[in-house]
């Protein structure tokens, strides 16, 4: 599993950790600190030195805290419970050393070119977004959290500046990769079109009759058979099941989306598959009741042509390009800053 570069912004995420400390843990009940093999008496250690700027024990340890039961749950055996731990260490203190660089190159002064900042706008309304979302709009809950972290609110509003400035700086790097050419879109999808393959698939539209204590198949089929009557008179499928279906769709009309062959009992599918776009089955009777389905549209099993998924190779390409992109331009960031691992 890769964990490099997905955590959640530093300003948002230390916050976030009051409910994951060992006080907040027990406050709950919930089950004692996993061991994170990080000697606490060295919190301060350094781990880097980027710039002038250091990386320490303590930094590392709390973004790790969110990811240690996720490892804990995936992880066969201890042993490799401690390499996915050790590799999840380095992937951050790679990410915290790549961040310094990154809000380096932002705020660096070139010649002719105005010195770069953050309206304070951005920054208040990124703040009044944290409110909202992580404290019900409760600023003494806020301020609380800070004063526990021993934070004030220039250094909370610095640590929200910077993770602007880094969101920017990387999305101006997947910004330079938008354009993709034809041969390239084709070249993918020759290479790869076991991708593309796709099972029998049907759009399904469904009306449910519930059996209840009073009533027989023959009443069931009575109502399916009433509800057929009116599709062939004109009325719509959709239209019918928002009126009639017991189902959990009824207020969609039915709907239940693409479901392929094999998420349905046989009983259901067999009969279902059978059927053309814009058919439907006879009454099949079910020990929790009769029902109807309709096939609003259909696919059959192949490889799906390349005009129906140019967009989705095009998404595809510009992401793998991106990511090349922003990996030589850290390369070239590393390169170029002062970077010093212990």
């Amino acid at each position: 599993m890769t964990f490099a570069r997905s955590y959640p912004s530093r300003a948002v995420l230390t916050l976030a950790l009051a409910a994951l400390s060992p006080l907040g843990l027990l406050a709950q009940n919930a089950p004692a600190p996993i061991d994170d093999g990080m000697d606490l008496r060295f919190a301060n250690g350094i781990v880097a030195v980027v710039e002038n700027k250091a990386i320490t024990v303590d930094d590392v340890r709390r973004k790790l805290q969110p990811y240690l039961q996720q490892l804990q749950r995936e992880a066969r055996n201890e042993k490799e419970f401690a390499e996915k731990l050790e590799a999840l260490k380095d992937d951050i203190i790679q990410t915290e050393v790549d961040r310094v660089l990154v809000l380096k190159e932002f705020y660096k002064e070139k010649d002719g070119e105005t010195k770069k900042s953050i309206p304070a706008s951005y920054i208040d309304n990124q703040i009044s977004e944290i409110l909202i979302t992580q404290y019900d709009n409760d600023r003494s809950k806020f301020l609380a959290e800070l004063r526990r972290q021993g934070k004030t609110i220039r250094d909370f509003r610095r640590e929200v500046e910077e993770d602007i400035v880094e969101g920017y700086m990387r999305q101006q790097q997947r910004k330079s990769q938008s354009i993709i050419s034809p041969v390239k879109v084709e070249t993918y999808y020759n290479e790869n079109k076991d991708k593309f393959y796709q099972e029998d698939s049907v759009h399904l539209r469904l009306i449910q009759f519930n059996r209840t204590e009073d009533s027989t198949d023959a009443s069931l089929r009575a109502k399916a058979e009433e509800a057929i009557a009116r599709m062939k008179a004109g009325e719509k499928f959709e239209d019918i099941a928002k009126e009639v279906s017991q189902d959990s769709r009824r207020s969609k009309g039915g709907d239940w989306g693409w479901l392929k062959r094999s998420d349905l009992k046989p009983e259901l599918s067999d009969p279902l598959f059978k059927l053309a776009k814009g058919e439907v089955t006879e009454p099949i009777v079910m020990p929790e009741g009769v029902f109807l389905m309709y096939v609003e549209d259909r696919k059959f099993a192949g490889t799906q042509p390349i005009d129906d998924v140019r967009d989705q190779i095009e998404r595809i390409l510009v992401q793998q390009m991106a990511r090349v992109s922003q990996e030589r331009w850290l390369e070239r960031l590393r390169r170029n800053g002062y970077v010093k691992l212990y």
